[in-house]
């Protein structure tokens, strides 16, 4: 059976720009957990198993750190994050300001081009049986928030939304394959927050965000292994 390293190599092997992949499939693979929390990266491993140098390895381990998602340590070179219950909260908690202000800044910006971009994912959502993929309730869950935050258009606000993304998503990955709900309540929960937008009501706008990341963040707990 193939390591994590060989699938790397298979997933990056064809591409044109080779050092362009790394990042993203590296990062596939601990958001999804194909490399474990606290799991090594030797950038030596990395290089032979991409057949690169290893100053590629290196800037995508770089890169990595800065999504929040690799532990670079002198003498001791990169491991995947392992993040504890306090790590949990402070993201989500940073996570809830930020949409607040994403929702706020929303409300008066909000077009058509956007409402039709919500609906698309909003109707996939509805689709959804049981039998969900993981990622694929991922992808939508993701695809909905960048829509918000694309309406609140605040350059410096989707930076730092950037900067936990990465992290986000392994929660949202983990609790997703521990809990198999998102089909039951992923579409009511996502078009209330459409439709408080559309309403232009701040007040309801800053409850509706916080419901819905409080409920996120309580089933994240729940589904997490310590529990």
């Amino acid at each position: 059976m193939a390591g994590p390293l060989d699938q790397l190599a298979l997933q990056t092997e064809r591409s044109p720009a080779l050092w362009a992949t790394v990042v993203p499939a590296i990062r596939q693979m601990i958001v999804t957990g194909a490399l474990a929390p606290g799991e090594h990266l030797p950038e030596g491993e990395l290089a032979k198993a991409l057949q690169m140098s290893r100053g590629p390895i290196r800037e995508a381990l770089i890169e990595l750190e800065r999504e929040g998602l690799v532990v670079l340590r002198r003498h001791r070179g990169a491991q995947v994050i392992t993040l504890t219950a306090e790590d949990v909260e402070e993201i989500y908690t940073l996570r809830l300001s930020l949409e607040r202000l994403a929702i706020e800044r929303a409300l008066p910006r909000l077009d058509a081009g956007h409402l039709e971009a919500m609906d698309e994912v909003l109707e996939k959502m509805r689709e959804l049986g049981p039998d969900y993929a993981p990622q694929t309730a991922l992808d939508l869950d993701l695809h909905f928030h960048g829509v918000l935050y694309d309406v609140a258009g605040h350059a410096r606000l989707d930076k730092a939304w950037q900067q936990i993304r990465s992290q986000v998503a392994m929660f949202l990955h983990s609790r997703h394959v521990a809990r198999r709900d998102f089909h039951e309540i992923a579409y009511a929960e996502h078009k209330a927050i459409r439709d408080v937008l559309v309403g232009g009501d701040p007040v309801a706008a800053a409850t509706v965000i916080e419901d819905h990341l409080i409920g996120s963040y309580q089933r994240l707990i729940e589904s997490r292994p310590e529990n």
